[in-house]
């Protein structure tokens, strides 16, 4: 497994690429948009800079309760998914009121992979997968997984329709096992990928091509 990928927004106010990427970190995913109108003020600013700095980049959108196919478009249009740019779906709990339902997130995912040609990663947990009936779905499952799990433990297990996991967020900065911070970043969500250099260079490069 290799822990070498970091998720940002604009909350980690003190990135510094060339740091991150000189002290082993291989790529960024960086949220992009939330709901049908919502952008992260960073994303755009901070995407040449990791480029230049030799970084993977990868794109995520907060998902809510707003019409899915919506959420995609708005998503798209932002993250403008060029060949190498990762696309995820941040499919949780939020902190108020309703989350993503089951299926506004299928409608997002089909609303992708309608435009892209491919199907964006599936970041969640899960108890939220349980929770909403997403562990259920033959669309989601088409989505390779991104599951946060805080526990220390010494790797999550994936719900039965996923063969496996794909990334898993072992800590936010503050919970979780160690290390919880990066160099050029600190205490930030970090990510361990599910194998090794040669996987993690596919998954971006095969899966961001189509």
């Amino acid at each position: 497994m290799l822990n070498a990928v970091v998720d940002l927004s604009h909350y980690n106010n003190a990135v510094n690429f060339s740091e991150a990427r000189q002290g082993g970190l291989l790529g960024v995913v960086h949220k992009a948009t939330q709901g049908t109108f919502e952008t992260d003020p960073e994303y755009a600013a901070r995407r040449p800079l990791a480029l230049a700095a030799g970084l993977l980049w990868g794109a995520y959108h907060f998902g809510t309760d707003a019409d899915g196919a919506a959420q995609a478009q708005h998503f798209l249009s932002t993250a403008r998914p060029a060949p190498g740019v990762l696309l995820m779906l941040d499919f949780e709990a939020p902190a108020a009121g309703p989350g993503m339902s089951r299926a506004q997130a299928e409608a997002f995912v089909q609303a992708v992979h309608a435009a892209t040609g491919r199907y964006p990663g599936l970041y969640s947990t899960c108890g939220y997968l349980a929770a909403t009936g997403a562990e259920q779905s033959p669309v989601l499952a088409k989505c390779w997984l991104w599951l946060a799990e805080y526990a220390p433990i010494a790797e999550p297990k994936a719900p039965p329709l996923w063969r496996t996991w794909t990334m898993w967020q072992y800590t936010d900065g503050q919970a979780g096992n160690e290390p919880r911070s990066a160099p050029g970043i600190g205490p930030c969500d970090r990510d361990i990928f599910n194998g090794e250099l040669p996987g993690l260079l596919a998954l971006w490069g095969a899966l961001a091509a189509g």
